[in-house]
């Protein structure tokens, strides 16, 4: 915006983005430029950075999120725009679908609060002279009700404003909700004490309250917006909190990483600067950049913040790392291979976002619930004025216009829109510190209700890469001979099984020969010459094929297969000199895992396109009873499809694209976070660190979230059950109280704040399925 505008054309605050008239006393000179601001905190804070708030010396907002981001609506994650606006189904302010660690505070909570405490005085001071007026002047205040008028109006018509605005909204719209009540019973109170203040005649005598003056109700009108605003303000104040996991995920990565060039030298770059294929050194204490590989070096990382895995995990060459996580010793070189939004960070916050904003089905419920509910409020307040105008006691009327106020404040649905989206929202940011990314709210919901788990094996149940097992030599060879001669030869290869075999040569630091002659055949092995010997390293296809008696090594080899290794023969001049097995290990975390699975109750199923023989192997190792092996993508979806015809509740856990199916099938599709991209983005639930012992976790964190749902949901429909006859005056024949509107708007207000109290009890409580925090 130009600076240089006329002081009747509004200004932007630099800071916070809002719209302010010239205004010397928050002015600040800049550059030649005139800023104007709000309030003296954006004064402070621009003064402090201003460039962090200019661009090209135009006042503008910050930027509170990147250019093209998407807004939706808190309450409607259907409503969706490029740029900000307010939800045309209940009005509130959209949100960025994704956080930003360079968003200010929310202009809408600022808005509201700068609303209230302007106001704030005014209200107090209408109420005071409303209820204590005739003890103040027992002869009676001269124009007391222009008086109240004058008052009340800053806070009904400027304060209140943004709720007429979603009252009308939600008539134009046909979406009642909360802000029609709202809107209605503020425009009653305060309409019938304008039309009372100017042209009382038109009311019968009975109307007169102290003297010959009509009875008003500014005061109402009045407290109702401040009590409104001040329920506002708590409910986006709790909101910015449950954003607060997504903020502290952002605030991982490190802004800057250490690029090594060409030639050898290191600079440091922003990290928007990193591509895919830079080398990048990671310094003792440092944060890893990007995700990647270890090129170089040996350290132990932190990956707690990501994991919830206290104990450090080693890395060295060969090994992935995940980017903001920590170097805790050594130096390392990575190559980058995922940067920006490809990132594990940017996926976690992406789905926690995502979780965050879906709605589970009991929310949707309450919503078809909340939409007839405010019919029904309206057709008992109208109930209650004619209830109480045509049979009352007198004033009839007026006591029936103040019940029926009361009735429409009382019984905003706010506490009942918030119930559910409160508990999904506490619930996925405490998942997200554990390791566990809930992609919507139904999963959320569902996971309770699962009682037989479908688990892949390699990758899930196990590491998912080879590794070294045994070796046996023949007679005339050693175990170290043996080993040699098969590392040496396949330094050339490709292969998984290669990588295990070298890298268990390079652990036991047996000195390797560059192989001559080096051929693969395709499927079946390797052969080539060392130390000039003829070396063939393969299975039994390849041993045959080169004319080698395997004999008493075929036994051993067939007993190690039964145990799930796979295994390659040696030959050396045609002659066997022995083999090495290579296996799958079994994750550390699983066996204590499916223990503490069963005794949840689940019926675990392994399904796998391994071998059958192995496939057994393992299940015999962990106790697993039903075992289905050479299983292809779409027999892993009839097994999911058929488990669901029979009535049960099917989670599949997977790490594969040959999983994606059935777990994008599957009531909750499980995906290990150390699986492939196709996995993870159709699954309902990933866990970060690949531990089934998350399952379990997630399973109780279910539990807790769907009773924490239901005792808000509770808690709104016995408040609305006790609230709407209290104000209707079910009580004045026994008491003769009536509940004042005022009144009506703190328990509406209170309801709110003890919805969000209970729901934000979700990001503290322990899990009990696995008995971490």
């Amino acid at each position: 915006m130009d600076t240089k505008q006329g002081a009747d054309k509004p200004f932007l605050d630099p800071v916070c983005g809002m719209r302010v008239a010239e205004n010397a006393e928050k002015q600040v000179l800049h550059d030649g430029n005139a800023y104007y601001f709000c309030s003296t905190r954006c004064v402070e804070k621009f003064r402090a950075d201003p460039a962090q708030y200019l661009d090209a010396g135009s006042a503008r907002a910050p930027v509170t999120a990147p250019a093209g981001t998407v807004y939706t609506c808190p309450m409607h994650p259907e409503i969706q725009q490029a740029g900000p606006g307010s939800c045309p189904l209940c009005g509130m302010a959209l949100e960025p679908m994704m956080p930003s660690l360079d968003e200010q505070e929310s202009p809408e909570l600022v808005d509201f609060r700068r609303r209230f405490w302007w106001t704030l005085p005014l209200s107090v001071t209408v109420f005071a002279l409303a209820m204590s007026g005739h003890f103040l002047f027992p002869a009676g205040l001269p124009n007391q009700n222009l008086i109240e008028l004058v008052l009340s109006a800053p806070v009904v018509l400027w304060a209140g404003w943004p709720f007429f605005v979603r009252w009308w909204q939600s008539l134009r719209n046909r979406s009642l909700n909360m802000w029609t009540l709202i809107g209605t019973g503020v425009a009653a109170a305060f309409g019938y004490s304008l039309v009372a203040t100017f042209a009382p005649e038109l009311f019968p005598r009975s109307f007169a309250a102290h003297g010959a003056r009509v009875g008003v109700y500014y005061e109402a009108a009045a407290v109702i917006v401040s009590l409104t605003l001040l329920g506002q303000l708590l409910e986006l104040r709790a909101r910015s909190h449950t954003s607060a996991a997504i903020k502290s995920l952002l605030g991982l990565s490190p802004k800057t990483a250490r690029r090594i060039r060409d030639d050898g030298a290191e600079e440091d770059v922003p990290l928007t600067q990193v591509q895919v294929g830079d080398m990048l050194r990671v310094r003792p204490g440092e944060k890893v950049p990007v995700d990647g590989v270890v090129a170089e070096g040996e350290s132990a990382l932190d990956e707690s913040m990501l994991t919830g895995e206290p104990m450090p995990v080693t890395k060295r060459p060969g090994d992935q790392v995940i980017g903001a996580t920590l170097n805790a010793s050594g130096s390392l070189v990575i190559r980058a291979e995922k940067i920006g939004a490809q990132t594990m960070l940017a996926n976690i916050v992406q789905m926690v976002a995502q979780a965050q904003r879906s709605r589970a089905p009991m929310q949707r419920l309450a919503d078809v619930v909340a939409g007839y509910f405010v019919v029904v409020v309206i057709g008992i307040a109208l109930l209650t004025l004619f209830g109480w105008g045509m049979f009352g006691p007198e004033p009839g009327w007026v006591l029936g216009f103040v019940n029926a106020v009361a009735v429409l404040i009382i019984a905003c649905p706010c506490a009942l829109g918030l119930a559910t989206p409160m508990s999904i929202m506490a619930a996925t940011g405490r998942a997200a510190t554990q390791g566990m990314l809930f992609r919507d709210a139904a999963a959320i919901e569902s996971m309770r209700k699962v009682d037989t788990l479908i688990v892949d094996k390699t990758g899930t149940l196990t590491e998912g890469r080879p590794a070294f097992e045994r070796i046996v030599a023949a007679p005339g060879y050693s175990e170290e001979q043996v080993l040699t001669l098969a590392a040496s030869i396949d330094q050339g290869s490709e292969h998984p099984l290669a990588h295990a075999i070298v890298a268990q040569a390079l652990k036991r630091g047996v000195a390797l020969t560059k192989p001559d002659k080096f051929e693969s055949s395709s499927g079946i092995g390797v052969r080539g010459v060392v130390a000039g010997k003829r070396i063939a390293l393969g299975n039994s296809a390849l041993m045959a094929d080169e004319g080698v008696a395997l004999m008493a090594l075929e036994t051993k080899a067939e007993a190690l297969r039964r145990d799930g290794a796979s295994v390659v023969f040696l030959a050396v001049n045609c002659q066997p000199a022995g083999l090495i097995a290579v296996s799958d290990p079994i994750k550390a975390t699983t066996p204590a895992a499916l223990a503490v699975l069963r005794q949840a109750g689940l019926t675990v199923i392994m399904a796998t396109g391994d071998g059958v023989s192995t496939a057994r192997s393992v299940a015999r190792r962990l106790g697993i009873d039903e075992v289905q092996g050479e299983v292809t993508p779409q027999g892993k979806l009839a097994l999911v499809e058929r488990l669901q015809k029979e009535g049960k509740i099917v989670a599949m856990a997977g790490d594969g694209i040959n999983d994606a199916p059935a777990l994008a099938r599957a009531n909750v599709g499980i995906a290990m976070g150390t699986g492939t991209d196709v996995a993870i983005n159709s699954a309902h639930l990933t866990l970060v660190k690949g531990d089934l012992r998350g399952i379990a976790s997630a399973r109780a964190l279910s539990v807790e979230t769907v009773r924490n749902m239901r005792q808000n949901l509770g808690f709104a429909f016995v408040y609305n059950a006790l609230g709407i006859p209290l104000a209707a005056g079910l009580l004045y024949p026994l008491t003769g109280q009536l509940l004042s509107p005022m009144i009506a708007a703190l328990a509406m207000s209170l309801s709110s704040v003890s919805v969000i109290a209970n729901a934000l009890r979700l990001r503290s409580a322990r899990n009990q399925g696995t008995g971490r925090a």
